[in-house]
């Protein structure tokens, strides 16, 4: 998929920028966007604030302990969100398939949209113009054959950047950056590459898999594909495009593991008896994650076969959340949703399916044929029982 022309943009300090442009007295300082209580974090951290170590999501006690001298000033979100509606507005000027992760950053497909609007890198430039004019604001963008390496380009050259990566340079750009460039090697991971001497994202590419097994274990193919800049994901277009799918934004962000597993079956369970109930069979599995600050990630899956079985789907959903977790082990969640896509009418029927797959398809049945008889919440499954007491008992 190296035809792909995929963009990266990703507004620069978004929520210090759009307070700096609020208020000119602000500009060039130290800016510190958070919570002002005591169990307060940063939400956003403006550039002169970053020498000082200071990043988002980090305790606003630290923040200021890095940088006494720091302005700090609580989000306003109507307000960003009323830019965010601008800039979002910009991008489909120039694509359909755009990807919203947060209120600031995006991916675009401009891959169909370059026969009619010019190559990836005016495309791109148009944007960063078409930002700054109407907001204000300046954006950095990546553009790439894939996702990954255009968000590693993105982030090369902040503030205001623009990086063009081809499809022949991927390896010449990748190859000298650390390996801290890789999002999901963070600092408890990096250390351990660090000591058996993977430092820059070559040495990780074409390290050994003995080498790298015990650090990743099952999961060093992935690892070294990443680091090569191989990723073929789609840019998927929006949450709500054809699919069937289940999510939930909690009144009370969620940490725990095992709360956030309890939910994410709750959230599959009630997408695969919707596929069921309209004869649906699903291809592939997508679970979105949106922390506190307002960010959204997707990881998604494929299912061999499709399948309308809750097992699978929950089971699929669940490696995502892990996958997710342990980039991001300390994450609060404000929002959960599994969805369901490449749907697919006709079944493809199995003609000796396995006794585990007739047991679950029989629970299936018997699951639905309760509760469409005594009611919704007349049966539920004992994985979620321990997140609706949790619930209970917060009120």
């Amino acid at each position: 998929m190296n035809n792909r022309s995929i963009l990266h943009v990703d507004m620069d300090a978004f929520y210090a920028s759009v307070e700096a442009l609020d208020n000119p007295e602000l500009k060039g300082k130290p800016l510190i966007v958070g919570g002002l209580g005591g169990r307060g974090v940063v939400a956003a951290a403006s550039y002169e604030v970053r020498r000082f170590g200071v990043h988002s999501a980090m305790p606003m006690r630290e923040a200021l302990q890095r940088c006494p001298h720091a302005v700090c000033v609580a989000p306003r979100f109507d307000r960003y969100k009323a830019i965010s509606s601008i800039v979002f507005t910009i991008f489909h000027e120039f694509t359909p398939i755009v990807e919203g992760l947060s209120l600031d950053e995006a991916f675009l497909d401009v891959t169909q949209s370059e026969r009619a609007l010019g190559s990836a890198e005016s495309i791109a430039r148009s944007i960063k113009a078409r930002i700054r004019e109407r907001t204000g604001v300046t954006a950095s963008v990546g553009v790439a054959p894939n996702k990954l390496v255009a968000k590693i380009a993105s982030d090369l050259r902040k503030p205001d950047g623009l990086v063009i990566v081809p499809a022949s340079e991927v390896s010449a750009l990748l190859d000298p950056l650390t390996i801290r460039k890789l999002f999901g090697i963070g600092n408890k991971t990096a250390p351990q590459l660090e000591r058996i001497g993977i430092r820059t994202l070559k040495d990780l590419r074409t390290a050994s898999d003995a080498m790298l097994r015990p650090v990743f274990g099952r999961y060093v193919s992935q690892i070294k594909a990443r680091a090569a800049g191989i990723d073929d994901r789609p840019v998927i277009a929006e949450w709500d495009e054809k699919q069937i799918s289940s999510e939930e934004t909690f009144d009370e962000d969620i940490i725990g593991e095992a709360q956030l597993h309890d939910e994410l079956m709750r959230l599959a369970e009630r997408t695969a008896t919707r596929l069921r109930s309209q004869g649906w069979l699903a291809g592939l599995i997508v679970v979105k994650i949106r922390r506190k600050d307002f960010k959204t990630y997707t990881r998604q899956s494929r299912l061999q076969p499709v399948t309308q079985q809750t097992r699978p789907i929950a089971d699929a959903a669940a490696r995502l959340l892990d996958e997710w977790r342990r980039e991001q082990p300390r994450a609060a969640v404000r929002l959960l949703g599994v969805a369901a896509r490449d749907l697919n009418l006709l079944p493809q029927l199995e003609l000796f399916p396995s006794p585990e797959a007739q047991r679950d398809r029989h629970l299936d049945a018997t699951i639905d044929g309760i509760r469409a008889k005594f009611g919704k919440d007349a049966l539920a499954r004992g994985s979620t029982l321990r997140s609706r007491s949790s619930q209970r008992h917060n009120k």
